[in-house]
C-alpha cells in the first residue's frame, strides 16, 4: 500500500520516532508508549500484589520483607527510564504536530489564494461576457436598423 504525502506534508517527512529510525528506536518509542496503557498499569499492579503478598504471607519467600526496599528499588529505577523515555516521546510528538501544523497552515494559504485566484478569472470573464453582450444587442439593434432602412427604401422604390 502506497501512502500519499501532500506536497505541502513533505518538509516534515523527516520527522521519524523521537529515538531515531532504527529498530532500536523503535522499539524505545513503542515502549515508552506503552507505559501510559491500561494493560501496563494492570500487570504492574498484578506483579505489585504477588510480590507484597509473597514477602508478606510466605514464610519461606521472603527475599524483601516489609517496608520492601527492593520493591521501593525496582520502582526507583523504573521511574529513571520511564521519564526520560515518555519526555523524549512527548517532545518529538510535539515537533511532529508542529510541523504538520505548518504544513497544513500552507496549504490552507495555497488554498485561499488559488481560490482568491479562480474569483478574480472568473470576475474577470463575467466582465469580458457582458462587454460581449453589449456589443452583440448593440450589432442587433444595428442590424434591426439597417433592415428597417432596406424595407423602408424598397418599400418607396416599389410603391413609386
Amino acid at each position: 500500500m502506497v501512502k500519499f504525502v501532500s506536497p505541502f506534508h513533505l518538509n516534515s517527512q523527516h520527522l521519524h520516532g523521537a529515538f531515531g529510525a532504527d529498530s532500536f528506536g523503535r522499539k524505545a518509542e513503542s515502549f515508552a508508549r506503552w507505559f501510559g496503557t491500561p494493560a501496563f498499569l494492570l500487570i504492574q499492579s498484578a506483579v505489585v500484589a504477588v510480590w507484597i503478598l509473597l514477602n508478606v504471607l510466605a514464610a519461606t519467600l521472603r527475599w524483601d520483607p516489609y517496608p520492601f526496599i527492593l520493591l521501593n528499588l525496582a520502582f526507583s529505577l523504573q521511574a529513571a527510564y520511564a521519564a526520560p523515555l515518555i519526555l523524549l516521546a512527548q517532545t518529538r510528538q510535539a515537533d511532529r504536530e508542529k510541523a504538520l501544523s505548518e504544513a497544513d497552515a500552507a496549504h490552507r494559504e495555497a488554498l485561499a489564494t488559488a481560490a482568491a485566484q479562480r474569483q478574480d478569472i472568473a470576475l474577470q470573464q463575467t466582465q469580458r461576457l457582458e462587454e460581449l453582450l453589449a456589443a452583440n444587442t448593440a450589432l442587433t439593434e444595428e442590424v434591426q436598423n439597417l433592415t428597417r432602412r432596406i424595407h423602408e427604401r424598397v418599400v418607396r422604390t416599389v410603391g413609386s
